[in-house]
């Protein structure tokens, strides 16, 4: 008698728990609704495109030019003790042996400064600026382009917005009556996912940008360093 009545206890119960776990699955599966980015992109239309050409530039540029910089900003261990050493017992072919073995920005700019040795400071001074800003230039090379792509990405992908709600009111005219949300997704679809793409890629463009920038201001400090320096050691034998 008891074991029967404990049977239908457990019967019910025992229902009861298999209801709650396929509950339980069907609410996980229905949760689990993965979106692909390829699919989200190919629902921003062709703005996409030119948006991604852009972020792939903007990418190679931040890290061939990071490379070179960095490659720049590198200073052989006395390589200024060493200049001084050659000037002062008048081994000049020494030293312009060593900038040349060092192919630095800085080696070219020190190379520039001992060919004018004998000329008046100023004309070596002026010479060595020239040589500086020359390497600057070099190390600045498509740097602006960065800042063209950080500036034109976000102004791209609100053009991708503003087609994207045209097209959603054009095909709510179009409905009349028969308006139905999976008709507007479209251009809607293609209106949030340009502007997020567009943001994303003007602000990876910006942050590059200023990287770099930080990068060469670095640069630039060290060559005027060494260009002072340079001139100081000049005066070291007249004094």
């Amino acid at each position: 008698m008891m074991s029967g009545i404990l049977l239908q206890i457990t019967q019910p119960a025992g229902m009861l728990a298999d209801t709650l776990n396929q509950a339980a699955l069907q609410t996980q599966g229905a949760g689990e609704i993965k979106l692909s980015i390829w699919e989200l992109s190919l629902k921003g239309g062709w703005i996409m495109v030119p948006m991604a050409i852009m972020s792939v530039i903007a990418i190679y540029i931040f890290v061939e030019r990071y490379i070179v910089i960095n490659r720049a900003a590198r200073e052989e261990h006395n390589f200024m003790n060493n200049i001084r050493d050659f000037i002062h017992n008048g081994r000049i072919d020494s030293a312009l042996s060593l900038c040349k073995n060092n192919r630095s920005p800085i080696a070219r700019m020190i190379e520039k400064g001992i060919n004018r040795i004998g000329k008046p400071l100023g004309d070596i001074n002026a010479a060595i600026e020239n040589v500086g800003k020359l390497e600057v230039s070099k190390l600045e090379k498509n740097i602006a382009a960065l800042a063209t792509i950080s500036g034109a990405a976000p102004m791209l992908g609100f053009l991708g917005t503003v087609i994207g709600m045209v097209r959603a009111f054009y095909d709510m005219s179009m409905a009349g009556n028969n308006i139905d949300i999976a008709l507007l997704s479209g251009g809607i679809y293609q209106a949030m996912i340009t502007t997020v793409a567009g943001l994303i890629v003007g602000i990876i463009g910006y942050i590059c940008y200023n990287i770099l920038v930080a990068r060469v201001e670095k640069v630039v400090f060290i060559l005027e360093a060494r260009a002072t320096e340079f001139m100081d050691l000049l005066h070291e034998p007249a004094s």
